[in-house]
C-alpha cells in the first residue's frame, strides 16, 4: 500500500481506496467493485462524509428489525467483506444473524477466498460455498443462495446491493435492509429500510446499537420499526444533498 500520512486531508478516503485495491489483488473484491466504491464516495461527499440523523434513524430501525427477526441473514459481497468484514461478523454475533457470501461476479474460487478471509477474522460459520437454492426471477449468479440462509430468511441485510436482487427478495416476502449512499438507486427505493451512509461508518454504528438494544423489550423494538418511514428517510437524504449543492 502507498505510504499515506495521517495528516493528509483525505487520509481515511485514500486508505479505504488502497484497502480495496489490495483486496482486488487478493481476490476478495472485484475490479468492478472499485467503480462501485468510487460512485458511492461521490455521494458520500454530498452528505458531508458523516452519519446524518436520517442514517441514524435507519440504523436503529435496521438493528431493531434484525433483533426481532426469526431468521435474519446478513448477505456479504466482496466490497462489504473487504471494507467491513470484521464488523459484519460482530453484527451477526450481536443480532443472531447468519452470514452468507453472495456475489454478482461469482466464481467458486472467489467465494472460497472470501469465506476463508471471514473465518480468519473470527467468523465461525459462513454460508456461500455449495449453494442449494435460487432466488426466483434472477438470471445471474446472485440468484444462487442457501436454503438455510437467504432463501428462508425473513429479514435480509444486503449492504452494497444490486437493485434487481433487492427487488427479487422483496417479491419473496422478505424484509430488506440495505446500506446505499445513493438514495435514488433501485436498491434504496426497493428496500424497507435504507441506510444512506458509508458502510465503514454504518456497520460499527449498528454493532454499538445492537449491544445496547438487545436488552430492549420486544414491544419497544416493534415501536421503533412501526414509527420508521423509509420514504421520509430518502427525502431527508435528498434534501441534505440539495443543501450541499446550494452551498457551492
Amino acid at each position: 500500500m502507498t505510504d499515506i500520512p495521517p495528516s493528509h486531508p483525505r487520509y481515511l478516503s485514500l486508505i479505504t481506496r488502497e484497502r480495496l485495491v489490495e483486496m482486488v489483488h487478493r481476490g476478495i473484491a472485484s475490479e468492478a467493485g472499485l467503480i462501485a466504491h468510487g460512485r458511492g464516495e461521490a455521494y458520500d461527499y454530498l452528505i458531508g462524509e458523516r452519519t446524518n440523523d436520517f442514517a441514524e434513524k435507519a440504523e436503529r430501525a435496521a438493528v431493531a428489525s434484525l433483533l426481532l427477526a426469526e431468521h435474519p441473514v446478513i448477505s456479504i459481497n466482496g466490497n462489504a467483506a473487504a471494507l467491513s468484514g470484521k464488523e459484519l461478523i460482530e453484527l451477526g454475533r450481536e443480532t443472531g444473524s447468519l452470514l452468507e457470501v453472495n456475489l454478482f461476479h461469482r466464481t467458486g474460487e472467489r467465494v472460497e477466498r472470501i469465506t476463508e478471509y471471514l473465518i480468519s477474522l473470527g467468523a465461525k460459520h459462513i454460508l456461500g460455498p455449495e449453494p442449494d437454492a435460487r432466488i426466483p426471477g434472477l438470471d445471474h449468479a446472485r440468484a444462487l443462495c442457501h436454503k438455510d440462509g437467504i432463501y428462508s430468511a425473513d429479514v435480509v441485510l444486503v449492504p452494497l446491493e444490486d437493485g434487481d436482487r433487492a427487488q427479487a427478495l422483496k417479491k419473496m416476502g422478505k424484509k430488506v435492509i440495505t446500506i446505499d449512499l445513493n438514495p435514488l438507486s433501485r436498491t434504496a427505493r426497493a428496500a424497507d429500510i435504507t441506510i444512506v451512509d458509508n458502510i465503514i461508518r454504518a456497520i460499527p454504528n449498528m454493532v454499538s446499537l445492537a449491544k445496547e438494544m438487545k436488552k430492549t423489550a420486544e414491544e419497544e423494538l416493534q415501536k421503533i420499526i412501526d414509527s420508521y418511514d423509509n420514504e421520509h428517510i430518502l427525502r431527508s437524504a435528498l434534501e441534505e444533498i440539495g443543501r450541499a449543492v446550494d452551498r457551492l
